[in-house]
């Protein structure tokens, strides 16, 4: 693990191979297998309310039911937040494009510059794209004693071929995340996460 401010970072977001390749996974981390869906931080929960109305219409009946039901969140088994599911599948703003692509409603809305009305989140800091879990998958957060753990979570099955591309342009999993990470933890952190993974390699220990 390596340090970075109050995080512990796991060594294969630095060393493994990994580049999204969306035209050849269809989207497969929004509608994997589970009874529970993205994990979601307590200051989101207002935004993933108000976004119900703007997606709508590009749900499935399916998951507009499960949204009159059950709303957009639940608490699941280990009392964490997560997004709702469709029939322990999809998440519930999952929808699909011709070409049988799973894309995420919100992050397709927020792209499409729908957002303009929506309240901010992140104490009014930034605008709402997705939840961030999503943004930064395959990296998950725990948080241990003082630390937050920055973990890979690796799924070959469901990750093979970003692993793949990774791998054939050079791409690692932070450098994958660039984005994510500084929406979560700021330029100056992802910098610094840089700057450690350039020294480790410059001393063989990556």
């Amino acid at each position: 693990m390596v340090a970075i401010g109050d995080c512990l970072v796991s060594e294969d977001v630095l060393s493994e191979a990994f580049c999204c390749n969306l035209s050849a996974c269809k989207g497969n981390c929004c509608n994997s297998e589970g009874e529970s869906g993205a994990p979601l931080d307590a200051d989101e929960l207002k935004a993933m309310e108000t976004l119900v109305d703007i997606v709508w219409d590009d749900l499935t009946p399916r998951a507009q039911q499960v949204l009159k039901e059950q709303g957009p969140y639940f608490k699941d088994a280990s009392g964490d937040w997560v997004t709702s599911v469709v029939e322990g599948r999809d998440c519930v703003f999952c929808t699909y494009g011709n070409d049988g692509m799973c894309l995420c409603a919100i992050e397709k809305a927020f792209r499409n510059g729908v957002f303009t009305t929506l309240p901010q989140y992140r104490d009014g800091k930034e605008p709402f794209m997705k939840p961030i879990s999503c943004h930064l998958y395959p990296v998950r957060l725990k948080q241990v004693g003082d630390y937050l753990a920055v973990n890979y979570d690796r799924q070959d099955k469901m990750c093979g071929c970003a692993m793949k591309h990774g791998k054939k342009l050079g791409v690692k999993v932070f450098q994958c995340l660039k984005d994510a990470l500084i929406r979560r933890f700021g330029k100056q952190w992802y910098d610094e996460l840089e700057l450690t993974e350039s020294e480790m390699k410059k001393i063989r220990l990556l």
